[in-house]
């Protein structure tokens, strides 16, 4: 079992639930006996087989509906007789957003809106989770960063925690824009409309069940293509910082965000492994050859659009309101991944 968070309600939709997060969310719901429908459009490769996993081991709970986010009818209607929504249907990835920008808004603005408007005209007392991104921060190059060994780190002290709410959002590629107004629509549906939601700005989620690739995913892709000796693109000199969370730590956010409503409704937390699970692409790389005896392959290419140098989050609110940390460290949470990764080579 992941947490020993309680979980207070029955029927639960998931939006896009096929996918790495959804099918861990689905699992560990169905798994305390929950009823859960499953919405998705299956556009993401690979992520079939996570519903033919879920479907194996919990088809007499478990309802799918294949259909996608901008279908404002089939959104209505999976929204009906639900305890909790889950919105986790996006378009992941910033490349695939500069290349589609209108697909990618329709998906991730249109999309979200399309599920608020379901709430709120037919469940308006139904809590709902969005799961939004640090991408909202933009590129954060305002802030100057030095270069301390393997790493970029913040040349000012005060953000030394990291990156909190109250930073300057400033929405930078299509995909931080369409990502940006889903997560402010969902905070004003709550201060309009008096909705009960709660948006999660996620850092690098990694674990079991994610098909990663080089456009999202990136420490499944990492490990992935050191186990299997394929080369790895490494965009800009590696230095570059994140903080990584495995995926049960995230879910035990849900669940206590969902039992704090009191506390948690129309409010907005940054989450990921916050300073102590930061990482460089360098020193995970170094991670996996040290710590799994895996000697990676990787090439230097330019910098992407967008990329920013450092980015972890300040769990100082998460902390106080929720009392909620990562348990799970970097070693053990790539070792946990590592098995899966594994099962699939």
């Amino acid at each position: 079992m992941r947490t020993k968070t309680t979980v207070n309600f029955k029927n639960v939709l998931i939006t896009g639930g096929a996918g790495f997060i959804g099918s861990n969310l689905a699992d560990f719901l169905l798994s305390c006996g929950l009823y859960v429908t499953i919405f998705d459009n299956l556009s993401r490769k690979n992520v079939e087989k996570n519903l033919f996993w879920l479907n194996d081991n919990y088809h007499n709970r478990l309802k799918v509906i294949i259909k996608d986010v901008r279908d404002k009818k089939s959104v209505y209607e999976a929204i009906k007789n639900k305890d909790v929504i889950f919105h986790l249907a996006a378009q992941v990835a910033v490349t695939d957003s500069i290349k589609s920008p209108i697909e990618d808004f329709e998906i991730n603005a249109l999309g979200s809106l399309n599920v608020l408007e379901g709430i709120r005209k037919l469940s308006p007392e139904t809590p709902v989770i969005y799961s939004s991104t640090n991408k909202v921060y933009g590129k954060i190059d305002s802030l100057a960063t030095i270069k301390k060994g393997k790493r970029y780190i913040f040349a000012d002290k005060k953000y030394q925690e990291g990156i909190d709410e109250n930073y300057t959002v400033d929405f930078y590629s299509p995909y931080g824009c369409s990502k940006g107004a889903a997560d402010q629509y969902f905070r004003d549906y709550s201060r309009i409309y008096n909705l009960k939601t709660i948006v999660f700005r996620q850092s690098c989620i990694y674990g079991n069940r994610q098909f990663g690739n080089e456009d999202q995913g990136w420490v499944m892709h990492f490990l992935k293509n050191s186990v299997s000796g394929k080369n790895i693109d490494i965009y800009g000199d590696g230095k570059q910082v994140r903080d990584i969370l495995y995926i049960d730590d995230l879910i035990e956010a849900y669940l206590l965000s969902l039992n704090n409503l009191d506390i948690s409704s129309g409010k907005i937390y940054n989450i990921g492994g916050g300073l102590n699970n930061s990482v460089s692409l360098i020193e995970l790389l170094l991670l996996i050859e040290k710590d799994l005896n895996i000697q990676p392959k990787y090439v230097f290419r330019d910098w992407r659009p967008g990329d920013q140098k450092i980015f972890y989050c300040n769990l100082d609110k998460i902390r106080k309101e929720l009392r909620w940390e990562p348990k799970i460290d970097v070693n053990d949470g790539l070792d946990k991944l590592n098995n899966w990764v594994k099962q699939l080579i």
